[in-house]
Formats: C-alpha cells, sequence, structure tokens
C-alpha cells in the first residue's frame, strides 16, 4: 500500500496567482480529474459511529466511489493523491443562514446605499461566496438579498465560473414591515393582505428562487397563505421569528424552518411551546453566536478585525470601508441591546439543546463583524460550549442540515454514491472544536480548492 500513496505536490500543481488571490483552484469542473483520492487521515463521516482511522475516501467525478481503512482500499494508479495524514476528513459545512449581500460592515444604514451607488452589489456576493467556500461552507442557504444578483451569482457557481458553495437562495424576503432598511436595493416584498403575500410568493417562485424567507410582521393568515404557495411550488418557508407569538404562528401554519428563534434578547419560550416544536420536528436554526458569542470575543482580541486576509479578500476599497466601519464597534446600533441578549444567551440555547430539538446551523454571517471567513465555526462552538456533543454538532453542521434541506441523498455524510463535498481540517474537532477554523482542502462536487497557507505549506 505505501508504494501506491505518493504525496501530493500542491506546489508543483498550482498556477501562481496573483498576491490579491484568495483562493486557488486545483481542478476546474470542465478539467477535473477522473479519480481523486484523499488518504492517511481521521475520517468523520457526519454519521453516529466512531470516525475511521487511517481513512481513504476515493471520488470519480462529483461522487464518492468508496470509503475505508486505507489499507484496505486499492487506490487506482491514475488517481491524483491527496496527502491527509495527520488532519481530519469530514463532510463539507453546510450553512443554513448566510446573507452574501453584506460582509461584515458595521452600519447597514450606510452600507446598503454604499454599494448600490458604487454598483457593488454582485462583486461583494462573490466575495461573501468565496470566503464561505474557503471556510469549509460547501452549501448555504442565503436568506436575503437583491434577486437578480442573488440569482446570477448562484448559477455562475453552478457553471463553475466563480468560486463558491452550492447555494439555496431566497432573493427578496416578504414581510409587512419594511423597517428602517435602505429601500434603493430590492431586498424586501411589501405586503398587506394574505393575498398579497400568496402573489409574492408566486413572483419569486417563478423567477427561480430556491426557498422563501418570511420576515417580520406577518399574521398566521400571512404565513399560511406563504407555506401553502411555496409548497406548491416545491419551495420550503425559513421563518425570521423571536417572540413567541410569532414563533407558535409560524409553527402551526406549517413554516418549514424557525430561523433565530430565541436568539435575540428574548427569554427562554414557554416550555409548551418549546416542546410542540420539538413534538412536531420542525427545525429550529439559532444563530446564537452572531451577537451573544462575538461581541465579547471581539472585546477581548480586535485585532480580529484587522485580519490581513480580510483586507487582501475585499480589496482596497470595500476592506477600508469596512474598517472605517467598525472602529467604535461598542457603539454601533447593531449591539445595543447585546447586554440584553448576553444575558438570555445561555438559556435560550440550551432550551433547544435540553429539549431534543431538530437543530441545524446557521450563523446569519455577513452581519456586523460576523465575517463569512469564520461564522459557522463560532457557530458550532457556541452550541458545544452550552453543552451539545463535539460529534452532535458537527451532525447539525452536516447530515443534519442536508435533511432540513431535503437534500439528504445527496449531501451531509461521506458515503458512496454521495456527491464529494468533503473538508480536510488540521487538528482533531472531536478534541477541539476550534480545529473547524482550521480548514486546509475543501472537495466540492470532486473539485478541489485549497487556500494560499495550503500551498505554502506545502512548498517547504
Amino acid at each position: 500500500m505505501r508504494n501506491g500513496i505518493i504525496r501530493m505536490a500542491l506546489a508543483a500543481i498550482l498556477v501562481l496567482a496573483a498576491p490579491a488571490a484568495a483562493i486557488e483552484v486545483l481542478a476546474t469542473p470542465d478539467a477535473a480529474p477522473r479519480r481523486l483520492a484523499l488518504v492517511g487521515g481521521m475520517l468523520i463521516t457526519g454519521l453516529d459511529e466512531p470516525p475511521v482511522h487511517h481513512a481513504a475516501v476515493l471520488i470519480e467525478g462529483d461522487r464518492i466511489k468508496e470509503v475505508g481503512r486505507a489499507a484496505a482500499l486499492k487506490i487506482p494508479p491514475d488517481a491524483e493523491i491527496i496527502d491527509t495524514r495527520g488532519r481530519v476528513m469530514m463532510p463539507g459545512l453546510i450553512d443554513l443562514h448566510v446573507h452574501l449581500i453584506i460582509l461584515g460592515h458595521g452600519d447597514y444604514d450606510r452600507w446598503d446605499p454604499w454599494i448600490d451607488q458604487n454598483r457593488l452589489v454582485e462583486r461583494v456576493m462573490e466575495i461573501s461566496a468565496r470566503q464561505l467556500l474557503m471556510a469549509g461552507v460547501t452549501s448555504a442557504v442565503d436568506l436575503g438579498g437583491t434577486l437578480k444578483e442573488s440569482l446570477s451569482v448562484r448559477d455562475r457557481i453552478r457553471r463553475g465560473e466563480i468560486p463558491g458553495p452550492r447555494l439555496w437562495m431566497s432573493g427578496p424576503w416578504i414581510t409587512r414591515d419594511l423597517g428602517d432598511y435602505y429601500k434603493g436595493l430590492d431586498t424586501q416584498l411589501l405586503v398587506d393582505t394574505p393575498a398579497d403575500a400568496a402573489r409574492a410568493t408566486e413572483r419569486l417562485a417563478k423567477a427561480g428562487v430556491d426557498v422563501i424567507k418570511a420576515y417580520v410582521g406577518l399574521r398566521p393568515e400571512h404565513y399560511r397563505a406563504i407555506v401553502e404557495t411555496a409548497h406548491r411550488n416545491r419551495l420550503k418557508v425559513h421563518a425570521h421569528v423571536y417572540d413567541p407569538v410569532d414563533v407558535r404562528n409560524a409553527l402551526e401554519a406549517g413554516i418549514d424552518v424557525l430561523t433565530h428563534a430565541g436568539s435575540a434578547g428574548t427569554p427562554p419560550y414557554d416550555p409548551d411551546l418549546v416542546k410542540a416544536i420539538v413534538v412536531k420536528e420542525t427545525p429550529v436554526v439559532i444563530t446564537a453566536a452572531h451577537r451573544v458569542w462575538l461581541y465579547p470575543a471581539t472585546l477581548e482580541f480586535p485585532e480580529r478585525l484587522q485580519d490581513p486576509g480580510l483586507e487582501e479578500d475585499f480589496g482596497p476599497q470595500i476592506w477600508e470601508e469596512v474598517r472605517r466601519s467598525l472602529a467604535d464597534f461598542p457603539r454601533l446600533a447593531y449591539f445595543s441591546t447585546t447586554d440584553r441578549e448576553m444575558f438570555f444567551g445561555a438559556a435560550s440555547l440550551k432550551q433547544w439543546i435540553e429539549a431534543g430539538a431538530v437543530m441545524g446551523m446557521g450563523t446569519d454571517s455577513g452581519t456586523p463583524m460576523n465575517f463569512h471567513t469564520e461564522a459557522l465555526w463560532r457557530e458550532i462552538k457556541a452550541h458545544v460550549d452550552m453543552g451539545m456533543p463535539k460529534q452532535r454538532a458537527i451532525a447539525a453542521a452536516t447530515r443534519i442540515n442536508a435533511r432540513i434541506l431535503g437534500m439528504e441523498k445527496d449531501l451531509g455524510t461521506i458515503e458512496p454514491g454521495k456527491l464529494a463535498d468533503l473538508i480536510v481540517v488540521r487538528g482533531n474537532p472531536l478534541f477541539d472544536i476550534t480545529a473547524l477554523s482550521h480548514v486546509e482542502v475543501v472537495v466540492k462536487d470532486g473539485v478541489v480548492h485549497t487556500s494560499q497557507a495550503r500551498r505554502a505549506a506545502a512548498s517547504h
């Protein structure tokens, strides 16, 4: 077997990139190797089973062919080999709540008109998508953005023109209250009656969105109209809910995913409401970390806001705008109620873990200081900090999220026949969950991506 495994010389096969490049693609969809083998590392399959040590994963085209101990598998002589010794292989992460149109800027009131006036909407979404992919997120649900650019970025990724996760896009959300958001971008659809809500849902379905986001101000009849129309078009509905009344209304209307529930300064819900959600097995995606854990982490380590990697990803124009917006972050309006959120944060998250709810993972990434480069590992860590076993937390971000998407036959675990979405991380996340912040190689649809850091390491 030793003679059948060669160490993959990443530096030798990579084309040297311009200094600003944040991602290297080892194989494009048009030139993907027929066979790929990841060999030698520990394998977390995503299933409720012990890891496989000294494992190998064989890939043909965009599908996983074989999985097992490396010593028991025959590596095809023409396979391209990725040496994963000393590393962990696991399923690509899935994020059920991202926002490509924002990437950590501190002030929506300034950001939205700024990207509109500078015609940067699609460019920002491209940057966000690339950051997510290189953070190990191979699939994501975008819950709020402009319709045209959302669908364009999704489709360009599908065609292999730009790097990014496999995307489910909601486009504009449906709401009865436009709030204080900038009105120059079509990120919202304002409705009044249930008939309006049904028409808005139908319009989005015909435009080609993948999911529907139900936002604020909706009554039971609005939720029902949205759900009935979406389901008729074979689309799932994610509801943005905090208030217990909204949570119950959305639940009883048949909403598919409850997102945010309990993460923004609300006390734990009544046990009867939690039990109803658990019994119905309606998934909850809490997005717990984006204020409650992120704010104190930034107070302790504000240097994260000066990360040169972000500067490189954003480019000078966007970087300067984002940097200025975060210069005095404790005084940002976005964090004005964070003290209350932190007071209830642990109990709000624990209620779902301890109740045995179906919990997916989503981050609300792109919100202030919540960079796409690190959002999902922080969210997973928050769940682990509050008592969720590490293996269960990893499963929530892989296998459970795939099931919530209705993609469990293709995604979420490393098994023969499934799509070849894998990541390689430095360190063992079953020992220290923050190992998920050290993603070195990403494989999506059998196509290999690596960061400059990995390239540099391979050249020594």
